[in-house]
């Protein structure tokens, strides 16, 4: 079931407000909403959140035998992934940037946002349909720029992404950790792409991208040939400047 409304702060919170006060969201819902007046991305970065483009929130309830439940982060990046490859073509240069940034030529299309609340992650999916905001020091994309006789609006592209989505869940329920590992790199940067991270408290680590590991952090390879564990941080890329 897909619920649009005209405006709203930010669709994250208004399902994990819900949820927080004994609401229960059946997975397969979606709040989308024309415009955000308070749209937030990682490390509470404002997202722009003019009409036109898609901004939605799902949510994953969490059985005791599912995989690791930060491991929904790269779940949502392949789903958005396979649904954008079907909107934009199949040679448009389209990546994975750890953990779930989508990238096309250098520039972003789309970003992720999750936020767990007892026992239910709220997804939130921003995606550029119709125009891209001016982000300082960030190129940015959408699906009409890059494939210009796509004429989906955001209300379109979001029972495409539904339906990966629910694709994508199925398939880190059955398969496991390993499958989505799998799936994650096939469709990430390659192995040797230069990346900086933003660790926190304005340390920046330099190297290039080393694969995940089996718990789905990140590994750089530092220069001194040291491969780093990253389990959270600010990920750019360094030959294109940040992403």
């Amino acid at each position: 079931m897909i619920e649009t409304v005209p405006e709203t702060g930010s669709t994250n919170a208004d399902l994990l407000s819900r949820l927080s006060s004994g609401e229960a969201i059946a997975e397969g819902y979606w709040l989308r909403a024309e415009q955000q007046r308070a749209g937030r991305g990682r490390s509470g970065r404002k997202w722009l959140s003019a009409a036109g483009n898609l901004y939605a929130s799902t949510v994953v309830n969490l059985r005791k035998d599912d995989p690791p439940a930060h491991t929904l982060s790269l779940v949502a990046g392949t789903a958005v992934w396979d649904m954008l490859r079907e909107q934009i073509g199949v040679n448009a240069n389209l990546h994975l940037k750890w953990p779930n940034d989508i990238i096309v030529r250098k520039a972003k299309i789309a970003g992720i946002l999750l936020e767990r609340t007892g026992d239910s992650v709220v997804v939130g999916i921003g995606i550029n349909v119709r125009f891209a905001p001016e982000v300082e020091s960030r190129q940015t994309t959408s699906i009409h720029a890059v494939n210009s006789s796509n004429e989906s609006g955001p209300d379109r592209i979001l029972q495409y992404l539904a339906k990966e989505m629910a694709y994508a869940i199925s398939l880190w329920r059955s398969d496991g950790l390993p499958g989505l590992l799998r799936r994650w790199s096939d469709r990430a940067f390659p192995i040797g792409t230069g990346l900086s991270v933003n660790v926190g408290d304005g340390e920046q680590a330099h190297g290039t991208f080393a694969g995940l590991d089996q718990a789905g952090s990140l590994l750089l390879r530092l220069e001194n040939g040291e491969v780093r564990t990253i389990h959270a941080g600010d990920v750019s890329l360094i030959a294109e400047g940040k992403s």
